[in-house]
């Protein structure tokens, strides 16, 4: 699911009981401040949230065209970089539950206990395994 800038914004109204469109205005104002700090280079540091901020990337002077193979010249750039806080990441790296399997979750059989037929028929042919 995803959370807009509205979705935010109504958050905030119900939880300080303060009007809706004043709730967006200051979101809305608070991501623009945001941006124009980015832009101006600058880091921004939200404790118990995390970081954003912006990197210099080295230009790349023998890259690779992937669809012609034709070597290209990739100049330096910048880019912007989040990085989770404390509190961010111990609540995602909490155990999934049982009812959410991971998505490559070990092929066996909950009957028999034997690999199902899908884990011994291998990768399709002409493909190999990486």
């Amino acid at each position: 699911m995803t959370t807009t800038k509205k979705d935010l914004a109504l958050r905030i109204s119900e939880k300080l009981g303060v009007k809706k469109q004043l709730a967006y205005e200051v979101v809305d104002t608070l991501f623009k401040a945001m941006r124009e700090s980015l832009i101006q280079g600058n880091r921004i540091e939200i404790r118990g949230f995390g970081v954003l901020g912006v990197k210099d990337t080295k230009p790349k002077p023998a890259a690779r065209n992937p669809r012609t193979g034709e070597i290209v010249y990739v100049p330096a750039r910048k880019k912007s970089y989040f990085k989770a806080g404390v509190l961010i990441k111990k609540a995602l790296h909490q155990p999934l539950t049982q009812q959410d399997p991971p998505a490559e979750a070990d092929q066996t059989s909950t009957v028999t206990g034997e690999p199902s037929e899908s884990a011994s028929q291998g990768p399709p042919e002409g493909q190999s395994v990486a």
